[in-house]
């Protein structure tokens, strides 16, 4: 009987969970626009010929019948937690189930804080080492030092083999105001060093880079965060403040985030009365969206950076700048997440977010890939199928019909079907790849080795006041070749190898090492250096090239 009974339960408790928790919920209802949702199918509030109260009361009942009269005891809990994910996974691929337990990891990110001590970690030899002291946090105010070892947490030792990064944000983290004790090792003392922090609130950035090369200012966005609008215009500021004369924005692997705060940035760059999006659903009219005029960013031309994994609230900035005529994007077809998510939050603290609604660029495009309902592996593989299609290699393997066309304010053609497609094509870069490049990364030993060089050479690499001086520096160091050395006990060089892979190894070494001495701008610096989009972009840029075009 256990075998009929449960998957009837599963239904009946999560069709009861979700109707009682969506009404406790719909006052606190937010939009979120996250993951990599695609739009979903219109549900019927009277679906299947039954209205609400009709449904409503007959799952109460037999709830009720299953609650009281079932021949055993029931942990209701538990099968509803159980249930509720199975449920919607039967919807679209991005309305999402989050249990009370994870709900304020999965916030953080867009929420821009966690509250823990302060420190960017890795694990190196089962020891938890230092990388980066977040400025104004509690580390940095006790004196903690990136190379400095972690080995006891409130005296006890904390190092081995049972050491995980999750255990580690797990002991690290916790709630504001809570005190935690940490014993150091650094080189430079011959006993262990005792800190005790008061957890405090650490901001998490979205925004994780801004610099001028030459005259243009390049900024990397993650995420569209609580706080990445704040971060953004600052950036926006300062870059034109030290002379930019264009703005070269990245959204390439930005997965999305919230739908408000994407409209004030691009709000930043339109005049007033032009249209940022509109979203529409069936339980939602058509709601538009314009610029007041008022942002401080109108004239200077863009170019935004965009790929495979840019979705979401990245497409709405680039859909949005490209229909309107003032940013040219460059990059590969973006990956196609036309849904709006609202976010229930349900009485036991955990929350559904659940599509309701399609968003439509300027021109009218729905950028939403095809999906079946319920399908979410086929879905999600949909970036593989367009790997083994060539579309990575050759924007001619994409065929897009003449009814999904649009076009721009200035009548330039664009089309819906599946993401934004850029107005200059960049290919993958396959040039430098081989299988001792693979084995190389795929095994950390760059990583290792850069982490061991600016361990040792600490000193040496904390002064620099440029990244022209700093690259220049670690390109005297000869690093390719004890690096080559330093692997060869793992990966085995050879010369046809490194003549097609080196350059490219050299500069993810100099990029982790710069990185790790504290410069974070230098690290995307130094690693876009040889990216063939990214070098397009500020080519286009300095051309005169993007609009609003300048030549």
């Amino acid at each position: 009987m256990k075998k009929v009974i449960y998957p009837l339960l599963f239904t009946l408790c999560l069709a009861i969970f979700l109707l009682v928790g969506i009404m406790i919920g719909e006052r606190r209802a937010q939009f979120v626009n996250e993951y990599y949702a695609p739009e979903s199918e219109s549900f019927s509030q009277t679906g299947g010929g039954i209205s609400s109260s009709e449904a409503s009361a007959k799952l109460t009942y037999l709830f009720d019948l299953l609650r009281d009269r079932y021949v055993d005891t029931l942990d209701l809990k538990n099968l509803v937690e159980d249930a509720i994910p199975v449920i919607v996974e039967e919807l679209d691929p991005h309305s999402n189930y989050i249990p009370a337990s994870d709900l304020e990891e999965v916030n953080e990110q867009l929420d821009g804080s966690f509250s823990g001590i302060g420190v960017q970690f890795n694990i190196q030899q089962d020891t938890v080492m230092v990388i980066q002291v977040i400025a104004g946090g509690p580390s940095e105010k006790a004196g903690v030092m990136a190379g400095d070892r972690i080995v006891t947490v409130d005296d006890s030792t904390f190092c081995g083999k049972g050491i995980t990064n999750d255990k580690v944000v797990k002991t690290l983290r916790g709630p504001k105001g809570s005190k935690v004790k940490l014993g150091v090792r650094r080189t430079s003392a011959d006993e262990t060093l005792e800190f005790e922090f008061t957890r405090d609130d650490i901001p998490v950035k979205s925004v994780v880079a801004n610099y001028l090369v030459d005259s243009i200012g390049y900024i990397r966005i993650d995420n569209f965060g609580r706080n990445t609008f704040q971060e953004f215009f600052t950036a926006l500021l300062t870059l034109r403040s030290r002379g930019a004369s264009g703005f070269l924005i990245d959204l390439r692997g930005n997965s999305g985030g919230y739908l408000e705060v994407c409209i004030a940035m691009v709000n930043e760059f339109l005049p007033k009365g032009s249209l940022i999006v509109y979203t529409e659903g069936r339980s939602q009219k058509r709601s538009d969206v314009y610029a007041d005029g008022r942002g401080n960013f109108q004239q200077l031309p863009v170019v935004v950076l965009i790929d495979d994994w840019s979705a979401s609230a990245s497409e709405i900035f680039s859909g949005a700048m490209q229909d309107n005529d003032r940013a040219t994007i460059v990059g590969r077809r973006s990956f196609g997440k036309g849904l709006v998510q609202q976010q229930y939050d349900l009485n036991d603290g955990s929350a559904l977010r659940l599509t309701v609604a399609r968003y439509y660029t300027p021109s009218g495009r729905c950028i939403q890939k095809p999906y079946e309902m319920g399908e979410r592996e086929k879905y999600l593989m949909d970036v593989v199928e367009r790997y083994n299609h060539g579309e990575f290699y050759n924007q001619d393997s994409i065929h897009l019909a003449d009814s999904l066309r649009y076009e721009t304010v200035g009548g330039r053609a664009v089309y819906a079907g599946g993401g934004v497609m850029p107005d200059i094509f960049v290919p993958i870069d396959t040039s430098y790849i081989t299988p001792y490049y693979n084995k190389c990364v795929n095994s950390g030993v760059i990583y290792s080795f850069a982490f061991q060089y600016s361990d040792k050479h600490r000193n040496e690499l904390g002064h620099f006041k440029s990244f022209a001086e700093m690259e220049r520096y670690l390109r005297q160091r000869q690093l390719l070749d004890k690096f080559v050395a330093f692997a060869d006990a793992k990966v085995k060089s050879d010369a046809r190898s490194l003549a097609r892979s080196g350059k490219e190894i050299e500069s993810l070494i100099m990029a982790y090492i710069m990185r790790q001495s504290g410069y974070e701008d230098y690290f995307y610096q130094m690693f876009n250096s040889n990216d063939k989009a990214y070098l397009r972009g500020l080519q286009v840029l300095r051309n005169g090239e993007a609009w609003p075009k300048t030549h």
